[in-house]
């Protein structure tokens, strides 16, 4: 079994500086909805582990979040697919938590949920927290451009690392590379 893991804002929808504060301000990327169907169809169980910073900050209340992720699951089931779980920190940076992104608490959490070694799992994120998280929780880091994707791909944390164009490019790959592991002889 594999495990396919995803960042949410700026991976599956549009990031904000203000926060994703309301269900109104949840836009998904094109193409990423279809993606996380498709690759979800081909067995590939899917989890959003998110920092959402916003819930501890005040400016945004856990049941709105759960009702974006309630609206993520619904649009994604819509085109055929499943969103398993959610794995969400609420914390600012201040916290210490481990579950805050650079920290690898939510992808670790996410890996024993479903019984995943880590290095059965990838991680598809848009920041420099994402790859770090993937790297310290020993999960293969992906880096779409979209969000914050081309300005860390710019930098030189990304080097080494796996990018594409978007969610829906990446999910392309995976299943493709899937493909060809299955005909080999």
């Amino acid at each position: 079994m594999r495990l396919v893991l995803l960042d949410r804002d700026g991976v599956i929808n549009r990031d904000s500086a203000n926060y994703i504060r309301q269900l109104d301000d949840w836009q998904p990327i094109p193409g990423s909805l279809d993606a996380i169907a498709r690759l979800s169809a081909q067995g590939w169980p899917i989890a959003i582990c998110t920092n959402q910073s916003g819930v501890a900050r005040g400016l945004v209340s856990r049941s709105v979040v759960d009702a974006i992720h309630q609206q993520l699951r619904t649009q994604v089931a819509a085109r055929g697919g499943r969103v398993v779980d959610f794995f969400v920190c609420p914390h600012t940076d201040e916290a210490g938590c481990a579950c805050r992104k650079p920290a690898p608490g939510l992808l670790q959490q996410a890996c024993e949920a479903f019984g995943i070694a880590p290095g059965e799992a990838v991680f598809i994120g848009d920041s420099t927290r994402d790859l770090e998280a993937a790297g310290r929780a020993g999960v293969r880091p992906v880096l779409v451009r979209t969000g914050h994707g081309a300005r860390v791909l710019a930098g030189d944390c990304a080097q080494g690392v796996e990018s594409f164009p978007d969610l829906a490019s990446a999910a392309d790959a995976l299943l493709r590379a899937e493909g060809e592991q299955r005909s080999e002889p």
